[in-house]
């Protein structure tokens, strides 16, 4: 017992004081900053999901592998931001002179401000979101301790979230798990395969139909999405303080 307890003294403190406002290390590719006079078509030809547009980079579609800026280092620089997430998917497009998306709209902190547990999909995803997710329990990031919990069951949570495209093989067992879900209930999309499809977009075992039924709430970008983006956008989305 006391050489535990010497132990826990010399490892000191471990966790992050508060990641909703740590400095993230310089070589994060987080939220892009693209010049106003970018040329978005010839960005777009570089880009291997073909993630811009006519109005900006959709960070939804985006997979952060940085060929764009290594290309063309002249147009776009991604900066070490990770609050990249928003409550409405138009808003994950970011325009050329854009230098930080929109503040995220609570939902309804009266009934989740203090406690929010969520029950992870896998659907078909490579396990890097998966794994990120895991980390933001931690005790390096520690997000249990702004009530945000990972439970086993459907039924015990406030809200599913997402990561992976949804393949065929697990279309029956999002819908299943959703349907357990007690209402009111949330659905958040964790990383590009969540959101867009990410790289298997064009597959054709791919079966999205779930999320042209059910609106998600919240969307958090990334390939995969970072501890930190996932602290910040569902901190915010619970609208605690």
């Amino acid at each position: 017992m006391i050489n535990l307890l010497k132990a826990r003294l010399r490892h000191g403190y471990q966790a992050i004081p508060n990641p909703l406002t740590v400095p993230i290390h310089e070589s994060f590719p987080g939220l892009p900053y693209i010049q106003p006079d970018a040329d978005l078509e010839k960005l777009n030809r570089l880009c291997p999901v073909k993630a811009f547009c006519e109005k900006g980079l959709d960070l939804g579609k985006c997979v952060f592998c940085g060929i764009c800026e290594r290309e063309e280092p002249q147009m776009i620089d991604f900066k070490p931001n990770y609050q990249i997430a928003t409550d409405a998917r138009e808003k994950l497009i970011i325009a050329p002179g854009q230098e930080k998306l929109p503040p995220i709209v609570p939902i309804n902190p009266r009934l989740i401000r203090r406690s929010f547990a969520l029950r992870n999909v896998s659907a078909a995803g490579c396990n890097a979101c998966e794994l990120e997710l895991g980390a933001s329990t931690n005790v390096n990031f520690d997000m249990g301790r702004y009530g945000i919990e990972i439970e086993a069951s459907p039924r015990h949570t406030d809200a599913l979230i997402l990561t992976g495209p949804i393949s065929r093989n697990m279309a029956d067992a999002l819908q299943i798990t959703w349907n357990a879900i007690p209402s009111p209930k949330y659905l958040v999309l964790c990383g590009s395969c969540a959101i867009s499809g990410g790289i298997f977009a064009q597959s054709s075992e791919l079966k999205r139909e779930f999320l042209s039924r059910f609106e998600a709430q919240l969307f958090i970008a990334g390939c995969p999405a970072h501890p930190l983006s996932i602290i910040y956008a569902i901190h915010s989305f619970m609208g605690a303080k």
